[in-house]
């Protein structure tokens, strides 16, 4: 967490989509390859076709190859080029027609067909061995687009964009599964006649005369008209942190201000895959589980946050979401959780693809196993809502169906003599819009999985949020029904007029805990 800079330390397998390359000897002591691919034909509608290579590279001629074929039921084949098949009912042979069966020494030959279904031939066989193996496109086809990204959403239409291909380019195709939902000569596509709330897989190629390329990487996503979410349950928890900064009793600051809840800072990598608090302290026995029993006795509860600015992180530590979902999954275990926050920040979790899909697919199995369990994102903003990489991680969340409760901002570190209060609710209606976006919900529903977590006092870049500007803050968030409201930290919740960034008051004129009062109502 920024707020750290304070402490111390499908692809479907389908062999009509696929290109499938083996070397196979067709005679004995000839070093022939055989090339066979069954693609969706550029010219031929609903039609696969089927190709053929024999490149002999040996010194005399090559006989006696043979390739056998399943066809998909409902289908029948023509000829193409000088093929010919024979078909007993649905299976097929071509066997030593080309050339009456000779390629000479140094030749190459290619032949092949059209089959008229929807599907592809399987089972494909080259002198009895599978047809099976690489995935090389033919030569001079372009390279395999980027993988392609959700721009828009409607009840009925899912729009795409994807980066362009290297290489001679004619168009593009959108696939879902083996069929083609769309084409286009650009790098984006709209993909109409579907149904609300409904779930699809998408992957792009791109083709010329050559042939098609390779496919992206594929894209899952849902169309809008879902029944919205429930809101999520709403908490007012400042962050307390017990490894700086005076900690103050917990039970001290409740009784002061009617406070219930707080956020405990920070589960960090304690070595591996395994989580400590601040990679230092064990999950039991130390001071935070004290604070915790302390907490709950007060008739309280916490949340955890995991990661943070700095430190040892679990998501660059745990090398899969399953290893990191255990790893959150201990914590949860050892609290008997309500929630959890995930504060993903920085360039090692926030700024990282890899690991930004880790803690979501973490997430994802998390509220399969924990029915109840509120998940929580968190991470920074700019003044106009999520940055490209903010933006990434709330569209992944969509697309990975991770079923995140609250997304939430933290709206500081803008920069000296910022609006607080002004950029704080632009920052949050951009969220929104984001949120909106992905997700497809209507503004209400957005609001109540949205939260605010903000910097009381002096922010580390000099920005000042007084009480008073807390007050309108929580105001705006109490209106639009936001799902969490968050400051960094009780610790600092005291006074310390002109006392600058410090780690135990707020370098502001204020009463004792009057950051966490003014929160409590909310």
């Amino acid at each position: 967490m920024r707020r750290r800079r304070l402490l111390p330390g499908f692809l479907l397998t389908a062999l009509c989509s696929l290109l499938l390359a083996l070397l196979v000897p067709v005679q004995a002591g000839a070093a022939a390859s055989v090339t066979a691919t069954f693609a969706k034909a550029s010219d031929w509608g609903s039609g696969y076709e089927g190709r053929y290579t024999i490149k002999n590279d040996t010194a005399s001629a090559v006989t006696g190859w043979k390739v056998e074929f399943d066809l998909p039921s409902g289908s029948s084949v023509g000829t193409y080029w000088d093929a010919l098949l024979t078909k007993s009912g649905q299976h097929a042979v071509f066997a030593n027609r080309e050339y009456n069966g000779s390629v000479a020494a140094g030749a190459s030959v290619t032949f092949g067909f059209i089959v008229n279904g929807s599907g592809a031939p399987q089972n494909c066989t080259i002198n009895g061995a599978s047809c099976t193996g690489g995935d090389t496109p033919p030569p001079g086809t372009p390279s395999a687009p980027g993988a392609p990204t959700v721009t828009a959403r409607t009840d009925t239409s899912l729009t795409l964009s994807w980066a362009a291909s290297t290489g001679t380019v004619t168009g593009y195709r959108v696939y879902e599964g083996t069929a083609v939902k769309a084409t286009a000569t650009g790098t984006g596509a709209t993909v109409g006649g579907l149904t609300a709330c409904s779930d699809h897989t998408y992957t792009v190629k791109a083709y010329n005369t050559a042939g098609e390329s390779a496919a992206s990487a594929p894209v899952a996503a849902t169309t809008t008209g879902c029944t919205e979410p429930p809101p999520a349950s709403r908490r007012a928890a400042p962050y307390l942190y017990m490894g700086w900064g005076d900690p103050p009793s917990p039970s001290t600051v409740m009784s002061a201000t009617g406070i219930k809840w707080f956020t405990m800072a920070f589960i960090l990598s304690s070595g591996g895959c395994n989580p400590g608090w601040d990679g230092q302290r064990p999950l039991k026995g130390g001071v935070d589980e004290q604070a915790i029993s302390q907490i709950r006795a007060a008739g309280g509860d916490v949340l955890p946050s995991v990661g943070g600015w700095s430190g040892n992180k679990l998501g660059p530590h745990c090398s899969t979401p399953e290893a990191l979902a255990g790893a959150y999954q201990k914590v949860i275990d050892a609290y008997g959780l309500k929630a959890i926050d995930i504060d993903i920040e920085n360039s090692d979790e926030f700024e990282n693809a890899a690991v930004q899909d880790r803690v979501l697919g973490a997430l994802k199995i998390l509220k399969r196993n924990d029915p109840g369990l509120q998940t929580i994102l968190t991470f920074g903003t700019t003044t106009t809502g999520p940055n490209y990489w903010g933006k990434r991680l709330i569209d992944q969340a969509a697309a990975l169906q991770a079923d995140v409760d609250v997304f939430t901002i933290m709206p500081f570190d803008f920069g000296g003599g910022a609006d607080m209060y002004g950029s704080t609710v632009n920052a949050s209606e951009g969220l929104k819009t984001a949120l909106k976006s992905a997700f497809g919900w209507s503004d209400a529903t957005a609001y109540t999985h949205m939260g605010i977590s903000g910097m009381n006092g002096l922010s580390d870049q000099q920005e000042l949020t007084s009480t008073a500007t807390w007050t309108k803050i929580r105001d705006w968030a109490k209106s639009k029904n936001l799902a969490r409201l968050a400051f960094w930290s009780v610790n600092r919740d005291r006074p310390c007029p002109g006392g600058g960034v410090a780690e135990n008051c707020s370098g502001t004129d204020q009463q004792p805990w009057e950051f966490t009062k003014i929160t409590a109502g909310f």
